[in-house]
């Protein structure tokens, strides 16, 4: 049974940060790119960024650009989004998600991935 649990998640200031991981079981983590989305209330899930099978791209939305870092240590089958100068506009609920490849490709759209976390909450105050 394939498992991805996000942890880190929580309240912090205007310009603070945050790093959320993301443990995986059940699969083969290599063959898997991995991505961070998120979705504030209403609002449709967002790419926020993605990694590929081998760390060799990283790909981010242009609204995180130079703010956040995603990165993966396949040995330990976690991925990690260190997230630096938080925005309000940030808050929102953020998953990770698995999207087995064959390739060092790492899409953009949600439904293309395979396997989604339960979700971790992350607030930004003002």
């Amino acid at each position: 049974q394939v498992q991805l649990v996000e942890s880190g998640g929580g309240l912090v200031q205007v310009g603070g940060s945050l790093r959320l991981s993301c443990a995986a079981s059940g699969l083969t983590f290599k063959d898997y790119a991995m991505g961070w989305f998120r979705q504030a209330p209403g609002k449709e899930p967002e790419f926020v960024a993605g990694i590929s099978r081998s760390a060799i791209f990283t790909y981010y939305a242009d609204s995180v650009k130079g703010r956040f870092t995603i990165s993966r240590d396949n040995a330990k089958n976690t991925v990690s989004l260190q997230m630096n100068s938080l925005k309000p506009e940030d808050t929102a609920v953020y998953y990770c998600a698995a999207d087995r490849r064959l390739d060092s490709s790492v899409e953009r759209t949600a439904a293309e991935y395979d396997y989604w976390g339960q979700g971790t909450q992350v607030t930004v105050s003002s």
